[in-house]
């Protein structure tokens, strides 16, 4: 299938190469109950070294920057306790994460969360997280910007590979909180 966005080859309906994915990404795919059809997320083949979202449209297609997003994790610690959380913003912004993050978690102090941290607790690769298969109970905050595009590049789990996922879907993600000026510029 020709893909909606970026100059790849192909594009594969996510259900239809559940193997390409992380455990946790596959079985939200195998899962996912939201008002766009699993078949609309789509799968394309990438190579790992251009992972990196300068790099990687570099290689197939500058038009990408603007659609593209990206996924972080971060921590937000009050009293004794810490909740992580993803956050999902435009890769031309950057996570409000003094403002934006820290008010919304009722948090003392945000910060994004070591690396080690984000792939322990998510199972995906470092690079490759994405908001489809998080833990249960994350809250995943999506900035208003991210939803409003027709066809959104995420991570799929690994540095091998891309999601393009309908930003309304986003928005429907479990633990999904749509935030206007969750990124910044």
């Amino acid at each position: 299938m020709r893909p909606p966005i970026g100059a790849f080859d192909t594009a594969t309906p996510a259900p239809d190469c559940l193997a390409e994915l992380t455990a946790p990404v596959a079985d939200a795919v195998r899962a996912w109950q939201g008002s766009v059809p699993a078949d609309r997320i789509l799968y394309v083949d990438t190579e790992p070294q251009w992972a990196d979202t300068a790099v990687f449209v570099e290689h197939y297609g500058r038009d990408l920057l603007e659609r593209s997003a990206n996924c972080v994790v971060v921590a937000g610690k009050r009293g004794g306790g810490t909740t992580l959380a993803a956050c999902l913003v435009l890769s031309t912004t950057r996570v409000d994460v003094n403002g934006a993050v820290r008010r919304q978690l009722g948090a003392r102090k945000a910060s994004f969360a070591s690396m080690e941290t984000a792939t322990g607790e998510t199972g995906m690769e470092y690079g490759g997280i994405t908001p489809l298969g998080l833990p249960t109970g994350w809250p995943v905050l999506v900035d208003s910007a991210v939803v409003d595009l027709p066809y959104v590049l995420v991570g799929s789990g690994r540095r091998r590979g891309k999601l393009l996922v309908p930003g309304k879907a986003l928005a429907e993600l479990p633990g999904a909180i749509v935030l206007e000026g969750l990124g910044t510029a």
